[in-house]
């Protein structure tokens, strides 16, 4: 169960000094300055209209995304967030990756009625099966089976 992303080497400086040959300067404002909204929002309903109108994304019916989750402010259309889930305070949510020497690009599924707690970072080309809970202030590296609990950082199964 590894991660599955896309590589793209970039040449000269770090890919961070590279990002606006890879996304769009205006995408990343308008994707800010909607999460930012949505992250401070109270309704659940507001937070996952905006999220599915302005960024694109696939967020399943009944689901609840805790205030302060940030998404990705470069691909949030490569997040998928299944139905009746938990999304914890303050999580991130990743699904891209620049690094010095390449960037990486991988979609992020996290299936129905799955439990991710607070403070979890979740990095790009990650599944979270459905009926999955992730233990708060985790780093979700790799894939986490269906029904699983999982927790820490390293990550570790702690009952399948």
């Amino acid at each position: 169960m590894s991660r599955k992303t896309e590589r793209y080497p970039v040449e000269q400086s770090n890919s961070l000094w590279q990002l606006y040959k890879t996304v769009s300067f205006w995408k990343v404002v308008k994707v800010f300055i909607v999460t930012q909204l949505a992250r401070f929002t109270p309704s659940l309903r507001f937070k996952n209209w905006l999220y599915r109108t302005f960024l694109r994304m696939n967020i399943g019916e009944q689901t609840a995304i805790a205030l302060m989750v940030m998404m990705d402010v470069m691909f949030p259309e490569r997040i998928t967030i299944g139905r009746n889930t938990i999304i914890g305070y303050n999580t991130t949510i990743l699904a891209h990756e620049y690094l010095i020497h390449e960037y990486r690009l991988g979609d992020v599924v996290i299936g129905d009625e799955v439990m991710i707690g607070a403070n979890t970072t979740i990095l790009p080309g990650v599944v979270v099966g459905n009926g999955a809970i992730v233990a708060a202030g985790t780093v979700v590296h790799k894939d986490v089976a269906p029904g699983s609990f999982v927790g820490g950082n390293p990550m570790q199964v702690i009952r399948e």
